[in-house]
């Protein structure tokens, strides 16, 4: 089924979610713009990871609806769901012996039938995303002999392989030093300007706000506000939102929102440059 004409591919109407007895969000609506590099910040335990979770149809609402394309997500077979959106959680586990391109391959399980052989289309699928990672010459290492930076490539080349217009990640930086996370958000941005939608939970507001072209802020498990890195990114909501003194300047490379913590000994008082001479 195509995707209904002027929908947003993911929604949330009046939905509740959260786990067992605890709910995190009530009466959560919004939604995801067509083709956005969407981030969702907001500070810790506020239900970041769990309104992606919900949006990828690992946790199902206790009421209201997660609409992809238009219709409840609940009501697609489980494999039209993995073509059309994938998701990197926060950890992944690889099998004992799994050599890289083996474990990019099985990104292609959701266009594979129950007795369908492996395909030319299939192959050219895990050498595109081996490519797009930089990983072609690792194809036939074993993924635990590789640095945590190149197995967090192995699983982005599985989520590519998968071929979904839709890639959700959540935190996917994390535990990696600041060159690999930079080279993890440069892939990112690259798949987004070749069409994908991408929504990802970050922690990091600087990197939200130089890679995302839209911000979703959470607080308590409610939206607090939505809009591009320029009109939601200001010290007045990095105070409210995260309790954080701060000034917003324009960043020198980007002129993205740059986030720079005022000094708490000195919390009205920006901080002046050192004569150099």
């Amino acid at each position: 089924m195509s995707p209904t004409p002027g929908t947003a591919p993911l929604a949330l109407e009046d939905a509740s979610i959260g786990y067992e007895r605890s709910v995190i969000s009530r009466a959560l609506s919004l939604e995801i713009p067509d083709g956005s590099f969407t981030a969702i910040i907001g500070p810790n335990g506020c239900g970041k990871s769990t309104l992606l979770r919900a949006l990828a149809r690992v946790l199902a609402p206790s009421r209201g609806r997660v609409l992809l394309d238009g219709r409840e997500i609940s009501s697609y077979p489980s494999k039209e769901v993995a073509r059309r959106l994938g998701l990197l959680p926060q950890t992944s586990l690889a099998p004992d012996g799994i050599r890289v391109a083996d474990l990019v391959g099985r990104g292609r399980a959701p266009h594979q039938g129950l007795f369908q052989q492996w395909r030319t289309s299939d192959e050219a699928a895990v050498a595109a995303a081996l490519e797009a990672t930089h990983l072609t010459d690792l194809s036939e290492r074993l993924v635990d002999e590789l640095s945590g930076g190149q197995r967090q490539r192995v699983w982005v080349a599985m989520l590519l392989a998968q071929e979904t217009p839709i890639i959700l990640l959540d935190e996917p930086t994390t535990f990696l030093d600041i060159a690999h996370q930079y080279e993890l958000m440069e892939m990112f941005r690259s798949f987004h300007e070749d069409g994908k939608t991408i929504i990802a939970v970050l922690h990091d507001l600087n990197q939200a706000a130089r890679y995302a072209d839209h911000l979703i802020v959470l607080r308590d498990g409610a939206v607090v506000t939505t809009g591009t890195p320029g009109e939601v990114i200001t010290a007045e909501l990095i105070q409210n939102v995260f309790g954080l003194a701060a000034l917003v300047l324009p960043d020198p490379v980007t002129s993205t929102p740059a986030v720079v913590p005022l000094d708490p000994r000195h919390p009205t008082t920006p901080p002046t440059q050192k004569d150099p001479r």
